[in-house]
């Protein structure tokens, strides 16, 4: 019987056609696949090395999972036992099938940003130093992206800070450069940073509301430890949590806390990790933020079956546009507000939302 390492060098002898079968929404660019994520959805922040020594690693710039070829499979098609995992790459490869073995259990092979090895490790380690480099964000340029985008109190949340030039390598040439970067720190239920998000800025607006993200491919990622954690707001280092917000991106999370900025709030930065959160203890009632496309909507499932086997109540909030920042720039304050009230909990409504 192969093991899992052999199966995965296996895999990367023919890396582009593993990636062509299964991330299919992608493209070849270069040496790399370049893809939107491991549920094959259309974009550019998961790449995979095709060729040389690292042929077959890959890494999702936006969420920090990495990994080889078999973490890659596992990912797109959701298995969760090593046995199912061997069988569907021994399908792909038209291997022999072996005779059974008592083996039932995933390796932790570190693909999915959680582990604990060393590349782990050292990805917390300059999380945490990006985040010391930083600065206050009131008054940066990443200040004045936020505003430009309705959200005029993100200085208020100290999750939030400003790097003046963040490094930023590009994954199909290898060329490196730097931006202006709104970061934020991912954290644990205790407080401590595990990562950290950048969004890269351009700061050759005139005017401050202008201000967009850097014109890269992906302006947009994150690194450290990310599952089960995420970026909070309002939210308590003690004590219970019982009502809380989840949700994935970080405006989205925000144009919400801009009119409820009461109630707790978390970031989780992806539809995976969403589903992944780790829910803080004595939670009885949580609401789901969704962003209207299929990704989002398998977050909201996940985390929405772990809220219920833990007997917390789930509670999707919709908006009415792609997103809740488009409702807040576009529709206002006031259509934010009256949209939320029709979905919040009775209790809640008088209790967490702007008058």
């Amino acid at each position: 019987m192969l093991s899992a390492s052999q199966l995965a060098d296996r895999l990367a002898r023919t890396a582009e056609t593993v990636c062509r079968h299964y991330l299919s929404a992608g493209r070849r660019l270069g040496n790399y696949w370049i893809v939107g994520d491991v549920a094959n959805n259309s974009g550019r922040s998961l790449y995979v090395h095709l060729a040389g020594p690292r042929a077959g690693r890959w890494t999702d710039s936006a969420t920090g999972q990495h990994g080889d070829l078999l973490d890659l499979v596992r990912e797109t098609c959701s298995l969760n036992d090593f046995r199912s995992l061997a069988d569907e790459v021994r399908r792909f490869l038209s291997l022999p099938h072996p005779p059974l073995v008592d083996a039932d259990r995933l390796p932790s092979r570190g693909g999915d940003g959680n582990d604990h090895s060393s590349a782990a490790a050292s990805a917390v380690d300059r999380a945490r130093r990006l985040f010391r480099m930083t600065q206050p964000l009131a008054g940066t340029v990443a200040d004045g992206y936020l505003r430009g985008r309705a959200i005029p109190h993100a200085t208020l949340h100290p999750a939030l800070r400003f790097h003046p030039c963040c490094y930023y390598r590009d994954l199909a040439t290898g060329l490196t450069s730097s931006f202006p970067a709104m970061i934020a720190a991912v954290t644990d239920e205790v407080g401590l940073i595990t990562g950290v998000h950048r969004t890269y800025l351009d700061s050759a607006a005139l005017n401050p509301r202008s201000i967009g993200k850097a014109r890269v491919d992906t302006p947009r990622r994150a690194l450290g430890r990310l599952l089960g954690n995420a970026v909070r707001f309002h939210f308590p280092l003690r004590g219970p949590v019982p009502v809380m917000v989840a949700g994935e991106g970080i405006e989205s999370i925000l144009s919400l806390s801009e009119v409820m900025p009461a109630i707790p709030m978390v970031a989780a930065l992806s539809a995976n990790h969403l589903a992944a959160f780790r829910l803080p203890s004595g939670c009885r009632r949580l609401y789901i933020a969704t962003d209207a496309d299929a990704a989002g909507r398998h977050g909201v499932e996940g985390l929405s079956r772990r809220a219920q086997a833990l007997q917390i109540l789930p509670l999707v909030l919709a908006p009415q546009l792609g997103d809740f920042n488009e409702d807040l720039r576009r529709l206002g304050p006031d259509r934010l507000i009256a949209n939320l009230r029709s979905q919040l909990a009775p209790d809640d409504a008088p209790v967490f939302l702007s008058s």
